[in-house]
């Protein structure tokens, strides 16, 4: 009897966790928790990120791509007019804005004939604006002098904080100019298209960071006088001009 009375006090006589050492072992899985289930937020939030950012860089790419289609495919358009000054190519290209005509719309789904186009920076006010085409046929004879309406433009970028347009010149004795890029090119009075163009769109980032992208485009048209009057070269009547 004495030894069953031994071994039942050393049985209920084991040691056990009190209530403190249980709320201390539930606090720091909670932490644990906590901290695990805060990294895997940060992940997903990062990885969220990652992807908005991708996208963002998808897009202007693509854009860039048909921004420098367009550019490239810039036509000697001459604009027919009764004032003294006489015909004149349709191309000015100023600081944030550029006209020309081109074989290859950006907006039309199966591009026929030729199109006016405008880029132009619109400043909303408030550091920032955005990067609008308009685009119209040659159809429309007024289109090139007029300002296009506001409600006909493509946003092409948004959140810019400045947009520049840069054209080269050729360095050429007789004309007594040199080789140098130019805030501002107006084909009235040169008579000819830029050789190349430089475009510089000013991005701004989420974390307040600004970020640029440069597109420098070569414009083959500005050879068409020396095209037309060599000995293979196309009948004037040929060169596209507005009716």
């Amino acid at each position: 009897m004495k030894r069953k009375k031994v071994k039942f006090f050393q049985l209920h006589s084991r040691p056990g966790f009190t209530l403190v050492e249980v709320v201390v072992t539930l606090t720091v899985l909670g932490f644990i928790l906590l901290i695990i289930f805060g990294a895997f937020r940060l992940g997903i939030s990062a990885w969220d990120r990652g992807e908005s950012t991708k996208e963002e860089y998808q897009r202007i790419r693509i854009l860039s791509q048909l921004i420098s289609c367009q550019i490239k495919s810039i036509v000697p358009y001459k604009i027919q007019t009764k004032k003294a000054e006489g015909d004149y190519l349709a191309f000015e290209g100023k600081t944030q804005s550029i006209k020309f005509v081109s074989a290859l719309p950006m907006k039309a789904k199966q591009p026929e004939g030729f199109t006016y186009a405008i880029y132009a920076f619109k400043d909303n006010g408030k550091g920032g604006g955005r990067l609008m085409l308009y685009e119209q046929r040659v159809l429309n004879r007024d289109f090139f002098e007029e300002e296009p309406k506001e409600k006909t433009g493509l946003i092409l970028f948004d959140g810019l904080s400045k947009v520049s347009f840069e054209y080269y010149q050729e360095e050429d004795p007789a004309k007594d100019q040199k080789e140098e890029w130019l805030k501002e090119w107006s084909a009235k009075e040169k008579k000819e298209l830029p050789k190349s163009l430089r475009m510089t769109i000013h991005l701004k980032e989420g974390n307040g960071k600004e970020s640029s992208l440069t597109l420098i485009l070569p414009i083959s048209a500005y050879q068409f006088e020396q095209v037309r009057t060599s000995p293979f070269a196309i009948p004037r009547s040929v060169i596209p001009q507005k009716p």
